[in-house]
């Protein structure tokens, strides 16, 4: 094994260097999403915001659990129970941000 391929496998875990290549590639790509989602989940935060804001000025409540549990359905329909638990934090996050 060469000196790149031993770093490749300590940081990959993989044990050729055409795996080292494609896993390297796989991650920068899966950080550029990651990076994407975070700035739509506050883009989400925002919005949340501003309908909260608005609500609250209406004289209703901050939190509209009705809608909460339509997000929920939608998540859990799309994703699975694992949906429904990404749809807690993300409705978390949006709480209470007003």
């Amino acid at each position: 094994m060469t000196a790149t391929t031993t770093e490749g496998t300590e940081k990959t875990g993989a044990h050729t260097a055409e795996a080292v290549g494609v896993i390297t590639g796989a991650r920068e790509r899966i950080d550029a999403l990651d990076d994407r989602i975070i700035g739509l989940i506050q883009e989400r935060m925002a919005v949340s915001a501003v309908i909260q804001e608005a609500r609250i000025a209406s004289g209703g409540r901050r939190v509209n659990l009705s809608r909460e549990m339509e997000v929920l359905g939608h998540y859990r329909e799309a994703l699975g129970k694992p949906g429904t638990t990404l749809a807690m934090t993300l409705l978390e996050l949006c709480r209470g941000r007003v």
